[in-house]
């Protein structure tokens, strides 16, 4: 068990406020709670059940106001079963701490895990994750990271951070502040790229791309691709003609339904074996 300064364990659930909803069917919170002593919020979306319902955690993108969690988005998820949390990470909308881009910030995914098991709300069994866009980083890690996570979706992921910083002229500022320099801060970018470490990857990938994305090119989810087949591991991908970061509402939709089948399958098989 992870303690922080405070003396309260990482993992804690420190505060529950109800938000307005406008789903009839799900519930929405604001969460506050412990991340190696800081304290840091996220959205929770609790689908209406007469029993608990499994977990799922989705890893937001970006960075600070940047690619914030959008309530309608956590709560779609939600509409399909699940009680979703997504997490603000530290530093983010009044969190303690420093959003450091998939640096120490990906402990309160680990420790968001922690906490979602701990709901009354939530069936006990395997947490899957969905990683977007930088969340990739964020979801990949804690699964390489810690027990107890499911099946994993990165859907238009970073898989390569050095790519990245040539890609994205508009972010080397960020980056160079947040991260380092990428031919002095090495490491740094390493272990922010899965492509570097899919061998230690044991849990099921689903990789969902745009082919036209010009935010994080699709050549990312290739790299990851090619490296989860050349270890051997079980993933699938499925890339979309055309689409860009986001997609339609309605092209949305139909892979929210796929990503969510898939979930429910693999989540299936690897709780049997659990």
């Amino acid at each position: 068990m992870n303690i922080g300064e405070t003396g309260i364990p990482s993992g804690t659930l420190l505060q529950r406020d109800l938000l307005q909803s406008h789903r009839q069917d799900v519930r929405l919170y604001l969460l506050t709670y412990s991340s190696d002593g800081l304290r840091v919020k996220g959205y929770l979306a609790v689908p209406d059940s007469k029993g608990p319902c499994p977990a799922l955690i989705f890893c937001r993108g970006g960075i600070r106001k940047v690619g914030m969690p959008r309530k309608r988005r956590v709560m779609t998820m939600a509409e399909r079963g699940y009680v979703v949390f997504a997490p603000f990470y530290r530093g983010n909308e009044g969190g303690e701490g420093r959003d450091e881009f998939g640096g120490e910030d990906r402990l309160d995914v680990i420790h968001a895990i922690t906490m979602m098991k701990s709901l009354p709300e939530v069936k006990p069994g395997l947490v899957p994750l969905i990683g977007f866009s930088r969340g990739s980083i964020m979801a990949l890690s804690a699964a390489k990271a810690c027990q107890g996570v499911g099946p994993v979706v990165v859907w238009g992921g970073v898989s390569d951070l050095f790519d990245t910083y040539e890609e994205r002229v508009d972010l080397r500022r960020m980056l160079k502040r947040v991260v380092g320099h990428p031919r002095k801060q090495i490491d740094a970018y390493q272990s922010r790229s899965p492509v570097y470490w899919v061998d230690a990857l044991k849990v099921p990938i689903m990789i969902v791309h745009g082919t036209s994305d010009a935010l994080v090119p699709v050549r990312h989810a290739w790299k990851l691709a090619e490296g989860l087949k050349r270890s051997g591991k079980d993933f699938a991908m499925e890339l979309h003609e055309g689409f860009g970061h986001r997609f339609p509402r309605e092209q949305d939709d139909k892979a929210l339904d796929a990503v969510f089948e898939w979930l429910s399958q693999k989540l299936q098989q690897m709780e049997i074996s659990y």
